[in-house]
């Protein structure tokens, strides 16, 4: 995401996605029209990336005369599937709401494409800590995000500050920053999405394993309460606690301020911190060029080998099983596989490979994450995990501007328990 100019409004995520996917349907849509080779859509839906993917497509089919592809960005995934008439070939954010589809089978079979793709053990057993299909690979991941606290080098050196890599070492430097006048954190507690993924998702990782935490609570199933040997409100109140602590430290306006305001204001200093992933470096950096900008994990324990990136398979590869073309959707999937198509990509969109053999992150700020990415201190987000008919951002927002954490996560288990039960009958 970005802007030509600073006195030009900023773009929301959702009016970006509306906009470039529109554009994207449309080519797509155009460029098959006078094809007699077998036509087969790729849906990816990601904004930032939509005019990426369509030149990807348009290079696909020149070097690919016997196959047509179209690049779909505006269809309803669930509705597709519901109609029996899904995409072709899928490339896109893998999570809890994504691995439903893999869960009842609706996926095909990869498993004979994992040689040449060549994904890290450790990158892959992030797709199985979701639900997966018995016997099957159905996903292929493709490019991982690694998120953590953005941070003002210029700021932490005028007051003298160390990177923090202890959680009390972490409040000493907010009480020197409010000592001297400065706001520690800029929060953006408007959008909901940007404390479920940020302090929420990062304090609980930092301080649990969280993908040992969902298991245990899938294996209970309907068991599952606040009475339970896990649960939210046993494993997750500790690590909000510590977190609202923090979220004292940040500026007065954060429930009026969303995420472009976090953007601007973290880009013209008025924070030394903010908790954000490299989606929005891009729009930081058009911003404040010369911004002298790195990034850490949020400690929020007392060891240091605690520290932890929060990432996700930010873009991921699947065939659907009721593809009438699985034969072209592979076609186009090893294409996109291939090394110098992917590194290439992650490059241009500060992501993580996800090879074995993958290059290391060109950003100069990710080279901060790097470290923690090779030796797989990563876990998925809480937030990730959870599914969207729980409104999790919702309850996060409510914790960081005043509700009671006991309250909200007892509402949280018994979400959960109630939607176990509902998975139980279907």
């Amino acid at each position: 995401m970005g802007r030509s100019g600073a006195s030009l409004p900023l773009m929301s995520r959702r009016n970006l996605f509306q906009a470039g996917a529109l554009g994207a349907f449309a080519f797509g849509l155009s460029a098959c029209g006078s094809s007699s080779a077998p036509t087969i859509s790729l849906y990816q839906s990601k904004p930032e990336v939509i005019p990426y993917f369509r030149d990807l497509v348009s290079s696909f089919n020149t070097e690919h005369p016997a196959i047509h592809a179209i690049h779909d960005a505006t269809s309803s995934l669930s509705a597709s599937f519901a109609r029996a008439t899904p995409p072709d070939l899928g490339c896109l954010n893998y999570n809890f709401e994504m691995a439903r589809f893999q869960e009842r089978g609706e996926l095909s079979d990869l498993s004979d494409l994992l040689p040449e793709a060549n994904i890290a053990l450790s990158v892959l057993e992030l797709v199985d800590q979701y639900p997966t299909y018995p016997g099957r690979t159905s996903v292929i991941p493709y490019s991982m995000m690694g998120a953590a606290t953005f941070y003002n080098k210029d700021i932490f050196d005028q007051h003298g500050l160390d990177v923090p890599t202890t959680y009390s070492e972490l409040l000493d430097i907010c009480d020197k920053l409010k000592s001297a006048g400065v706001t520690a954190f800029y929060f953006t507690s408007a959008d909901a999405w940007t404390l479920a993924q940020g302090i929420a998702d990062y304090s609980i990782g930092g301080a649990i394993d969280v993908a040992d935490f969902f298991k245990r609570m899938r294996d209970l199933g309907t068991e599952a309460s606040n009475d339970s040997e896990v649960s939210f409100s046993k494993n997750l109140k500790e690590p909000l606690e510590k977190a609202v602590k923090l979220a004292e430290y940040t500026n007065s306006d954060a429930t009026s301020r969303k995420y472009a305001d976090g953007n601007v204001a973290f880009a013209n200093g008025e924070a030394a911190m903010y908790l954000q992933g490299p989606w929005a470096i891009t729009e930081i950096m058009s911003l404040n060029p010369k911004m002298n900008m790195g990034i850490f994990p949020l400690p929020m324990t007392e060891n240091p080998e605690d520290r932890k990136v929060r990432v996700n398979l930010d873009l991921a590869l699947w065939i659907p099983e009721g593809s009438q073309h699985k034969d072209e959707a592979r076609e186009l999937l090893k294409y996109l596989i291939q090394p110098e198509i992917a590194d290439k990509y992650n490059a241009a969109n500060n992501g993580f490979g996800v090879r074995a053999d993958a290059p290391a992150v060109s950003d100069e700020r990710l080279k901060d994450l790097q470290g923690f990415i090779d030796k797989a201190a990563f876990y998925q987000g809480t937030s990730t995990a959870i599914p969207k008919t729980i409104p999790f951002e919702n309850y996060m927002q409510s914790v960081f501007t005043g509700g009671n954490i006991e309250e909200t996560l007892a509402t949280l288990d018994g979400d959960w328990q109630r939607n176990a039960r509902r998975q139980g009958t279907n």
